[in-house]
């Protein structure tokens, strides 16, 4: 059934960033956008379709670019360590013990948590892909799903890597680029980065992914002392990727704190899209990514949390707060990065990072991925009839996932009062509680 919302106000994410007054989104049968603006220029309504007045803020379902969902298990170890020793003394050793039903319930809960402050897309590096397929689809989320490839001897029960990326390869021709009602599934390779993988492996997995068409996720230039080895060698893990091949197809670097300026035009002149994670690198002192930079040079930019175990939720509105005060508190410019810009990183900017034109926007065709935000908050209580300006502003630095109460994705409605509809909340807390037991022995 075709589906109609009416709002006092609609963000659709445009280009300009702007706002919609006395606003419908229309969605048609198959749960893609039909029509978003005034209601005086709406096309007349079917006779079936469902009319649904909603209060307060229609805007695209934020886009997470970057994510380790089923880490929801491991939220708390190992807190004040730096990225390297973090990784290798606490979080390593705590996978190695992970079966598919525990990542299952660790990536249930994330999207459930996703859900909740408005993220519709996550773009996840895991282990055991499948189970993080499912668990998206059983909540209802939306999910670029790069099943992890790494060689460390702390996940040596994980085999080599060569297996791993047969094991994407014979997943992807099976069931293809995308699957799942409303393709809310779509499969990508997750070479985890150029320190923990040889450059035949990323060479290897490269044109894997350039045969099918498929993303290469990968982590770039996180900190300083990770790539000591590859900046020797080749000058720039950017440079690294270039001379093996990868760039030549779909690639998101999670990250890219430690870019020269040769290294973002690289990216720019490439079309690598860029998950910028402000929260996750500040909080392992990893530094900070060009943001300013990486947007003037045209590198496509969105906005991640990073795993819920180094960030340590998964609230992307915290993220383009973050991004917004670190970009102006580096530059000593308060126009370093807009309200509207912070929040185009978010939704459109996200999407453009995944090389995606389907969501990211409320626009015609794409997929009804869309947030309802609920205005009856201290954050709005001066009203709606104010500027656009203000109301950006507001959105951005005022509202927060407190705000959010429903969500749709696809047309399908996923949460509803701030409750997901597809499962249980407390259900999925409790197996998630189980499993973290497990894990912690």
């Amino acid at each position: 059934m075709a589906l109609r919302l009416h709002a006092p106000l609609v963000l659709p994410c445009d280009p300009g960033c702007s706002v919609i007054r006395d606003a419908v989104v229309d969605i048609d049968e198959t749960g893609r956008i039909a029509y978003c603006g005034p209601r005086s220029a709406a096309p007349e309504r079917p006779n079936d379709a469902d009319v649904r007045e909603c209060g307060g803020i229609l805007l695209p379902g934020l886009i997470n670019s970057h994510a380790h969902s089923p880490m929801t298990l491991l939220r708390g170890m190992g807190g004040d360590l730096p990225l390297l020793r973090w990784l290798r003394e606490v979080i390593w050793p705590a996978e190695a013990r992970l079966r598919s039903s525990d990542i299952r319930a660790g990536m249930e809960l994330g999207c459930v948590e996703m859900l909740r402050n408005g993220v519709t897309t996550s773009a996840e590096m895991y282990f055991d892909g499948e189970a993080v397929a499912s668990a998206a689809l059983a909540v209802g989320s939306r999910v670029v799903c790069a099943p992890a490839v790494i060689a460390t001897p702390e996940l040596d029960k994980l085999g080599g890597w060569q297996g791993m990326v047969d094991g994407i390869d014979r997943w992807i021709d099976a069931d293809g680029l995308r699957f799942g009602p409303g393709d809310r599934v779509e499969l990508a390779y997750g070479p985890h980065s150029a320190y923990m993988l040889p450059p035949e492996a990323l060479q290897t997995i490269g044109e894997a992914a350039q045969q099918r068409g498929a993303l290469v996720h990968t982590h770039v230039a996180e900190t300083l002392a990770e790539d000591v080895e590859q900046r020797k060698q080749f000058g720039s893990v950017p440079e690294l990727l270039e001379k093996l091949g990868v760039l030549d197809g779909r690639v998101l670097a999670a990250h890219a704190v430690h870019l020269s300026n040769e290294d973002i035009e690289l990216f720019a002149r490439r079309g690598v899209g860029v998950a910028h994670c402000p929260g996750s690198n500040a909080k392992l002192a990893s530094g900070t990514a060009r943001l300013v930079d990486l947007l003037a040079a045209g590198v496509p930019v969105g906005l991640g949390t990073d795993g819920p175990s180094s960030n340590d939720d998964l609230d992307l509105w915290e993220e383009v707060q973050l991004a917004g005060l670190f970009a102006r508190t580096l530059s000593g410019d308060a126009n370093a990065l807009s309200a509207g810009t912070a929040l185009l990183a978010a939704t459109r900017g996200g999407a453009e990072a995944l090389h995606r034109d389907d969501i990211g926007s409320l626009e015609a065709g794409r997929w009804a991925d869309i947030v309802h935000l609920d205005v009856d908050n201290p954050a709005f209580a001066t009203g709606l009839d104010v500027p656009d300006e203000q109301i950006l502003a507001n959105v951005v630095w005022a509202a927060g996932s407190r705000c959010v109460r429903d969500v749709w994705v696809a047309g399908d409605r996923v949460l509803r009062d701030r409750e997901p509809t597809q499962v249980d909340r407390r259900a999925v807390q409790a197996a998630a509680r189980t499993a973290a037991q497990h894990v912690r022995g």
